[in-house]
């Protein structure tokens, strides 16, 4: 059984997400009116190239530049998600990385005790891995084969076995697959690109019904083109949604500090945008940040990012709960007010 009691960091100081208040897992009565709860997950033992995110938890809840006070108001979306929304800090996950079964289900079992009691798991990686052990943690609570999964990536990460495992960063969503808790046919991929995977992984992902938006196709037909497209997938004959980041989607000039970095990604600020997206229009039940490795990162562009991408998506969820529409495209003063 997972450590249970609150453990704090793994790695580095004992602080929480933008100076939220922290819970024990042990306590149900510590989250049991909580909205939100964060998750560290320090492991990297799965990476193929450049260790280093067993670090990214931290990285992530301590990069800022504004005091850890525990608000955060959004200037476009007029929400203050660490406010409006109650959030909570678990503090991590006990992760080794020299064994990868174990702490994967150590993971899965602490993020299915939080989606259990209704809140939304916000896990905080770690590489690639551990979206195996989250996603299926959210299927155990909210429904096996009944949650779709957005998934923001570089790579597929949908092989079969690596350095003679078949736990790594490279194959948790053939994982999820395999096992029934999400299905192929509902699992969409946003940002493909470079040189991998090979003919016979394509074919796997193509016989199990994948979707897969490549780099190419987003320049060609525009990202919120494809992203309706998504979206119309994801919330068809599903009761929820996963949303899983990997970092690494970005291009390196915004996001260098990752493990296995894929030149020709996204925009720091096409993949705020977009998981703005997410977060307002779709039912989320699930989010993971990954793959951000401080020891490569500079001047915690990476980390800030994704310490951005938390807060983005938290924001559009307190404004989808508001029930009060978003315009984009509306001026920031004019008729709005202090809303």
């Amino acid at each position: 059984m997972p450590r249970m009691t609150r453990y704090g960091a793994q790695y580095g100081p004992d602080v929480t997400f933008s100076g939220v208040d922290r819970c024990d897992l042990g306590d149900p009565a510590t989250y049991a009116d909580a909205d939100v709860v964060v998750i560290g997950a320090p492991f990297d033992g799965g990476t193929s190239y450049r260790p280093g995110a067993r670090f990214g938890p931290s990285a992530i809840r301590a990069c800022d530049y504004l005091a850890h006070d525990g608000s955060r108001p959004s200037l476009p979306l007029r929400t203050d998600a660490l406010r409006d929304l109650r959030v909570r800090d678990a503090g991590d996950v006990e992760m080794f990385s020299g064994d990868a079964v174990r702490s994967c289900k150590d993971l899965e079992d602490v993020v299915a005790r939080v989606a259990e009691a209704g809140v939304l798991p916000v896990i905080l990686g770690g590489d690639h891995t551990v979206t195996w052990p989250n996603a299926t943690g959210v299927a155990r609570a909210r429904g096996w084969g009944r949650i779709s999964v957005v998934h923001f990536d570089a790579h597929a990460d949908t092989g079969d076995t690596e350095f003679g495992s078949l736990v790594g960063h490279g194959q948790p969503m053939r994982r999820l697959i395999e096992s029934g808790a999400v299905r192929g046919d509902r699992f969409l991929q946003i940002g493909l690109r470079g040189y991998w995977p090979p003919p016979d992984v394509l074919d796997w992902m193509a016989e199990r019904g994948m979707r897969s938006v490549e780099m190419a196709e987003i320049v060609s037909r525009g990202l919120n083109t494809c992203l309706d497209e998504a979206f119309e997938v994801a919330t068809d004959d599903c009761d929820g949604v996963f949303l899983s980041v990997d970092i690494d989607v970005a291009d390196p000039g915004h996001a260098p500090g990752t493990g296995t970095p894929e030149p020709g990604g996204l925009s720091a600020r096409e993949l705020l945008d977009a998981v703005r997206r997410v977060a307002l229009e779709l039912p989320l039940v699930g989010v993971d940040v990954v793959e951000v490795s401080p020891p490569h990162d500079h001047a915690d562009v990476t980390a800030l990012l994704a310490n951005r991408v938390v807060l983005e998506v938290l924001s559009a969820v307190a404004r989808r709960r508001r029930g009060d529409p978003y315009d984009p495209s509306r001026p920031l003063l004019e008729g709005r007010g202090h809303e």
